[in-house]
């Protein structure tokens, strides 16, 4: 029928509620309202689920439950278990919106419990059990049928609890076994016979409980299968399921005229029904001595049986009521997935800024696109995976390990299972992987393995580099071009693993079907590391663009520059204090931006300063803010220690009309035209290169009254980079296609 079907045990909590995260419908077969179960009924909910209760059992009705006498045989603390299970499987019914029955009074018994929509789907014929018969039919085909010999009856109890539906046909069996004496009985599983039996003793044979295929071997050897149950509303819910496994193995049945019985029995032609012990007896005399009857019988109910009861018969004329045939319509839309390994609300990094803005503009355009990322650890949900709505798409969010090793977190096996389950439920027809440490390698092998095409935008040095950013223990920057991996050795001394991550990386990165970097110095440095030239393409970032003009420089301030980024030595932070506090002039003000203040503690000191200008701290800017920010400095400082993957703060500051004095080279720079729109100087030049860049600007403060950028045109946009995103993706879609 085209659907994708989980089974989870109940019992592990875990397993459900991720299950739910990738579900358009959830069954809770036979499921009792324990707490943990509550929490699975909630998140179905929370997921906009309309959950189905399933039962073959009247197990969740205590006034017709205790009718049965099959339970009165049990000791008072199994009777007190068995009656406390039917209050919570009756909780657990009415905790859901619909009901499957396996029987017409079961329904009707969920309907009067309170349920409105209930639908009855039989218990059917399963693929094994029809290959089980298949075989064991044949066998008993050519078994030797002679009229003398002995006439075996099968009954099979699976708990003590038969006890009371044996008695029905009891008395009638035993009248039949003393008139007929090739008539034998065969008791498979537990079951107490009645005292008036040890006079049959010799042909009664007791055989322990076996499991299904033995069972079935068991019964396939009989002449006649015996289906008795007492009469109760609690087995006039029960199904016929024994009527059919003697059917389909070509064994006549006689059966209590209880409900599911009575439907599909035709007495006399499919097989027999009996109530009371003349019909019992008189039954099985009948079955007894007449082959031709056995064998007309169980013909006629194997094809009844095949017609009814086989899987695509149900299917078709039962279960397609609840859950019609699923068929996948292509929209001709564009499916992409995005991963990440933060993700709105937590949002976190430049990579998740461009990963959302991205995912925002697609959106837009026409294309269906989902998410994959890092959830937030929650105790109350062990392990699960989360799916949530985020700026107007569906995510599915994978927890991580709280405490692994570099090493370890380069495979997260169950990431990649949470990850495979997103993956096959949204079926995308592409991949775009952003920042991947901690979720693992697996997620793009996974994309391999299914013939999903993959991009990853290579937001830093990760792929290439275990410290990310490059950056050495010391704080400085490794300024390897094509990284060897014994050398990093040297830096990591407990990194054993690098040469291995190295072969890892290299055969990820090459399974991709293109590769992005936000700069054409980024580039370079992966095609020096072995990436093929035409393997990498530049996708510029885009960035927040002011939302209103500058701000006039205020007539008579002094210059005023800005610092964003941290107290990091790789950042340059300790050059712009070592060149402000060398500065003859007092006539400035730098404003530093603390990013840890919001965090609730103070990351940048700056009274100890020995400047003559003014320093401020202020708290770290939002998109909202960030006009704010920039209004209120002149020229931005960004001496940046390593060869920036990009550099988004630089292109903020230029499409404000701010001055920006930058390294170079590096992603950084590549937006800068040294004395038009900012100043570039050399990487590792020391604060001394970066007060003569200050000096300088100081010494022409008057250009700033009025400044324009006059390159700002140039500048890339979240658009322009959605557009080119987006033909990317198609091409490499594409491409697939034709390759077949």
């Amino acid at each position: 029928m085209g659907w994708q079907v989980e089974v989870v045990d109940w019992r592990d909590c875990e397993a459900a509620i991720t299950a739910l995260q990738t579900s358009t419908e959830v069954i809770f077969y036979r499921v009792p309202a324990f707490d943990p179960v509550k929490e699975v009924i909630q998140e179905a909910r929370r997921l906009s689920l309309s959950p189905w209760w399933e039962v073959d059992d009247l197990i969740f009705e205590h006034a017709e439950y205790i009718k049965n006498s099959n339970i009165s045989g049990l000791s008072n603390a199994e009777k007190s278990e068995l009656l406390n299970g039917v209050r919570l499987f009756r909780e657990c019914l009415l905790s859901c919106d619909r009901a499957i029955a396996s029987t017409r009074a079961l329904g009707d018994a969920m309907r009067r419990a309170g349920i409105a929509d209930v639908h009855v789907i039989e218990n059917a014929l399963d693929q094994q059990t029809l290959e089980i018969a298949a075989r064991l039919r044949d066998v008993r085909g050519k078994a030797l049928v002679t009229p003398l010999q002995d006439i075996l009856i099968v009954y099979g109890s699976g708990t003590k609890t038969h006890d009371a539906d044996f008695r029905e046909c009891a008395d009638g069996l035993l009248a039949a076994m003393e008139s007929e004496q090739r008539l034998r009985l065969r008791i498979v599983g537990d079951l107490t016979l009645p005292e008036g039996f040890a006079r049959v003793s010799e042909r009664v044979e007791h055989i322990g409980g076996r499991d299904y295929a033995n069972y079935m071997a068991l019964l396939a050897e009989a002449d006649i299968a015996v289906a008795p149950l007492e009469a109760t509303l609690f087995n006039d819910a029960k199904s016929n399921i024994k009527f059919i496994e003697a059917s389909i193995l070509g064994v006549p049945s006689i059966c209590s005229p209880r409900d599911t019985f009575r439907q599909v029995i035709q007495p006399g032609n499919n097989g027999l029904l009996a109530e009371g012990v003349e019909e019992w007896r008189d039954a099985f005399l009948m079955l007894a001595r007449n082959p031709e009857l056995r064998q007309q019988l169980a013909e006629r109910a194997y094809g009844d049986v095949m017609a009814r009861y086989r899987p695509d018969a149900i299917a078709a004329t039962q279960v397609a009521a609840c859950f019609p045939p699923s068929v996948v319509k292509p929209s001709g839309r564009l499916r992409i997935m995005a991963a990440n390994i933060y993700f709105a609300p937590r949002t976190f990094g430049g990579a998740t800024l461009i990963a959302e803005e991205m995912v925002k503009r697609l959106s837009e355009r026409d294309v269906d696109v989902a998410v994959f990322t890092a959830a937030a650890p929650n105790p109350t949900r062990y392990v699960s995976s989360v799916r949530y709505e985020a700026l107007g798409v569906s995510v599915l969010g994978s927890p991580l390990p709280l405490h692994v090793d570099s090493a370890a977190s380069l495979d997260n096996p169950r990431v990649t299972r949470q990850f495979v389950a997103w993956l096959e439920a949204y079926r995308p027809d592409i991949v775009h992987f952003h920042s991947m440490q901690g979720l693992g390698l697996g997620v793009l092998h996974a994309c391999s393995e299914r013939g999903v095409p993959y991009i990853i935008t290579v937001h830093d040095a990760w792929w290439l580099c275990e410290r990310q950013f490059m950056v050495r223990k010391d704080g400085t920057y490794c300024a390897q071009r094509r990284i060897d991996p014994h050398v990093c050795q040297l830096c990591v001394p407990e990194a054993r693993h690098l040469g291995l991550r190295a072969d890892l990386m290299k055969q990820t990165l090459a399974g991709a079907a293109l590769l992005l970097s936000p700069s054409e110095a980024h580039r370079r440095l992966y095609i020096e590391n072995g990436v093929p030239s035409d393997a990498i393409r530049v996708n510029r970032n885009g960035f927040f663009w002011p939302k209103a003009p500058r701000n006039p420089r205020p007539h008579g301030a002094p210059l005023r520059f800005g610092y964003v980024g941290g107290v990091e030595a790789v950042k340059g932070y300790p050059l712009v204090r070592e060149a402000f506090e060398r500065l003859d002039s007092s006539d400035w003000r730098l404003v530093v931006i603390d990013n840890k203040l919001k965090l609730g503690f103070q990351s940048i000191i700056t009274h100890d300063w020995k400047v003559k200008g003014a320093v401020i701290v202020r708290d770290a800017y939002s998109p909202d803010t960030m006009d704010d920010f920039f209004n209120e400095i002149d020229v931005l400082l960004f001496p940046s220690q390593w060869m920036e993957s990009y550099g988004l703060t630089v292109r903020e500051a230029l499409a404000r009309d701010v001055w920006v004095i930058a390294t170079s080279p590096g992603g950084q720079s590549e937006d800068i035209v040294d004395g038009v729109n900012g100043t570039l100087m050399p990487l590792n030049s020391g604060s001394g290169a970066l007060q003569n860049a200050i000096e300088k600007v100081l010494g022409e403060a008057g250009r700033f009254n009025g400044y324009a950028n006059p390159l700002k045109h140039t500048l890339a946009t979240f658009e322009d980079q959605a557009d080119e995103l987006l033909t990317i993706l198609k091409e490499q879609v594409e491409t697939r296609a034709n390759q077949g």
